[in-house]
């Protein structure tokens, strides 16, 4: 009889134990995407790309073609967000879905157009806010994929395109 309470006991602390490093990854991984969020809010190409894994693969579905590397998706994607509108705020809406270091949430992203995206389309001086949703998966507390989803018609609307 003994010998069975102490099995049941030890595996209820094995269960335990097992929820609460869960738990302990899911908060990482949590803090890594608020990090990371809060140095686009910045304004910090540099800081979001530490954010990155060396090997990452950054797509946005609009654009087709993923970004692979910390230094191509900090040139050709944060830098360009970043320089052609100056003032972007990046922000989480209601809770993400976290399951060990995959997140994935919905978001807001609003600014305004005040610089150019390339050679051949010009600041529109236009405000944009469009929504969309975020998949990131992280390796050992950094950023080895991130695929956006949004509303590329929307976004291009609001700028005249």
């Amino acid at each position: 009889m003994t010998s069975r309470i102490y099995s049941m006991l030890f595996g209820l602390l094995f269960v335990l134990a097992s929820q609460a490093g869960v738990a302990a990854e899911q908060s990482r991984t949590l803090t890594v995407v608020n990090n990371y969020m809060k140095a686009w809010n910045a304004h910090d190409a540099n800081g979001v790309a530490k954010y990155f894994d060396d090997n990452v693969e950054f797509l946005d579905a609009s654009v087709g073609t993923p970004q692979v590397g910390r230094e191509n998706a900090k040139t050709q994607v944060i830098e360009v967000f970043m320089n052609a509108v100056p003032d972007l705020q990046w922000k989480m809406l209601g809770e993400p879905i976290v399951n060990g270091e995959n997140i994935s949430f919905e978001w807001e992203f609003n600014g305004k157009n005040t610089g150019a995206w390339g050679i051949n389309t010009p600041a529109t001086q236009r405000p944009l806010a469009f929504k969309g949703v975020s998949f990131i998966r992280l390796k050992d507390g950094k950023i080895l994929t991130q695929h956006d989803y949004y509303d590329a018609l929307g976004f291009n609307k609001q700028l005249g395109w």
